[in-house]
């Protein structure tokens, strides 16, 4: 199986692709700090040692830069948006196929198509390959539904410049991953986009049928409820086949809606949203991910298979006693226990370093845990809203009775960071709360006993379950509930802020950008049941 890698980042998704080895044909990723990581793990290649020593790389290539190859150190700390345009600057790449060929381009894909299409020789060199697969997950934080929802940010327009690049390669099928939020309609002035439908007809555009499904990763054993949508394209004649060779009926209806919704795009009809294509949940639409095709999606069915928090990290807490690894770390070992066979030696120490918090905030993360552990589902969800909201906003927001008197039932760190006070009345309980008011509505304290939540990508949003931890969590926990091994290390800076969070890819947001490895890895199978099903 050979594929291409798009918007590879750290290297989530390939990890899970070449756990079952698949053959990398070339990576493409925008950020030079998650190259560094990419480039360590899965092309053992120490970009950092190489820029200590004046060095240059053999595995990673820079599309365009505003430096020279020798000066590595600058490119490592180069700001993406600055990159010149490929024709208009030096670039490590060449004519030939061997130029790219298990490399991992640094450069945004943009660029990337302008090079390959410069390259005619080349593009027949790479159709001539037979190429399996192009994946990859086009940065999403304006879909997202936890970030601006921007209708008109430029990195909109990626998710169509990958399709411009099936185009040129021609794999048998393409993959995308994105966010929930691409499902969300965007209200215009004259009517509703819906952006994940204008991505599907960009790829029937290039002659695929595409396959939308919104799938969970919790599903395939990450600690994580991290929900996704997935499009699987498949080039023309491999549908064709692929449908062909069905069964169950309820796939093929599938299958022939989509047959349909690919003639009447490139007839130039009108095609509507949920009318002529459509979407399959993995809670709604359980018979289509119970057999076949799209099983590997559906491993882990239900509440009592999930991995926990606790599941997850509870042996990388610093005051636990017995420090032995649980069944799920142990799993994922295991199942990527190919990243063993690395050349570059691996520390990992850093990823495991906890991040010092201020008196305040830990007094914060306290109530925060207090809020996770109250009794009941329904009346939890109603505290939390209610005292996030007047933390947020005390002056115009009033607690309720219920949440005042369960507050009053706990105990709250004070200043020194160690005494715990319990409050006789309201009135010296909301003095105290005044102190801790923040605009922050993210933060939590994680549930030990659920999968961590999917927005995972700045540190200070989610503390420590464990009442002695008042404290955020480290690169390794976060990357636990993303499901990389413990043998994963990551590059660069571990965090960031300021502007430089504009085009910054540190540690942190390394982890919370990536594809679950696991996720991954069942997505790779998926690919190959649909291919070996022909």
């Amino acid at each position: 199986m050979k594929y291409i890698e798009l918007f590879a980042g750290c290297g989530g998704l390939s990890v899970g692709l070449e756990s079952l080895k698949y053959e990398m044909v070339f990576a493409n990723e925008l950020s030079p700090m998650a190259s560094e990581t990419f480039a360590f793990n899965l092309l053992g290649e120490d970009l950092r040692a190489l820029a200590e020593n004046e060095g240059t790389s053999s595995k990673v290539k820079w599309i365009s830069s505003q430096f020279k190859n020798n000066n590595l150190s600058a490119r490592l700390r180069e700001n993406p948006q600055t990159y010149p345009v490929f024709s208009q600057s030096a670039s490590d790449l060449g004519d030939s196929y061997e130029d790219i060929h298990g490399k991992l381009l640094v450069g945004s894909i943009v660029e990337l198509n302008r090079y390959l299409t410069s390259k005619k020789d080349l593009i027949e060199n790479l159709r001539n390959q037979n190429i399996d697969l192009v994946s990859g997950g086009p940065p999403c934080q304006s879909f997202s539904l936890a970030g601006l929802r921007q209708h008109d940010n430029n990195r909109n327009t990626l998710p169509m410049d990958f399709a411009e690049l099936v185009g040129i390669v021609k794999p048998k099928v393409a993959l995308l991953e994105n966010v929930s939020g691409i499902l969300r309609a965007f209200s215009l002035p004259n009517g509703k986009y819906y952006a994940w439908f204008e991505v599907a007809k960009a790829f029937v555009s290039k002659g695929y049928f595409p396959l939308c499904i919104h799938v969970n990763a919790k599903f395939v054993g990450a600690a994580q409820n991290r929900p996704r949508f997935i499009m699987i394209a498949l080039r023309e004649d491999i549908f064709y086949k692929f449908k062909n060779s069905i069964h169950d009926e309820n796939m093929l209806n599938k299958l022939i809606k989509i047959e349909s919704f690919f003639d009447l795009e490139n007839d130039g009809k009108t095609t509507k949203p949920f009318e002529h294509l459509d979407y399959y949940d993995i809670e709604k639409h359980t018979d289509m991910f119970s057999n076949g095709v799209l099983s590997p999606l559906y491993q882990f069915k239900d509440t009592k298979s999930w991995f926990s928090v606790k599941d997850a990290i509870d042996d990388l807490r610093e005051n636990k006693k017995n420090k032995e690894k649980g069944c799920y770390a142990e799993y994922l070992d295991n199942t990527f226990s190919f990243l063993h066979e690395s050349s570059v030696p691996h520390a990992c120490s850093e990823n495991s370093a906890p991040r010092s918090n201020s008196p305040k905030v830990k007094m914060r993360f306290k109530l925060y845990q207090h809020l996770s552990k109250s009794l009941s589902t329904e009346s939890s969800n109603t505290i939390q809203r209610d005292v996030i909201s007047y933390l947020k906003n005390p002056s115009e927001n009033v607690l309720s009775e219920m949440s005042i008197n369960y507050l009053l039932n706990q105990k709250y760190l004070m200043s020194d960071g160690q005494a715990l006070v319990k409050f006789d009345d309201a009135a010296n309980l909301l003095d105290y709360l005044l102190t801790l008011a923040t605009k922050k509505q993210t933060q939590r304290a994680l549930s030990a006993e659920k999968p961590a939540p999917a927005a995972l990508s700045i540190p200070d949003d989610a503390c420590h379950y464990h009442s002695a931890l008042q404290r955020t969590l480290t690169v390794r926990e976060m990357a636990r509930f993303q499901s990389f091994p413990d043998i994963f290390e990551f590059r660069s800076k571990v965090t960031t802020g300021g502007k430089m969070r504009r085009y910054e890819v540190p540690q942190y947001t390394q982890v919370g950008n990536a594809v679950p490895p696991i996720l991954g890895r069942a997505l790779g199978l998926t690919i190959m049941n649909i291919l070996s099903n022909i």
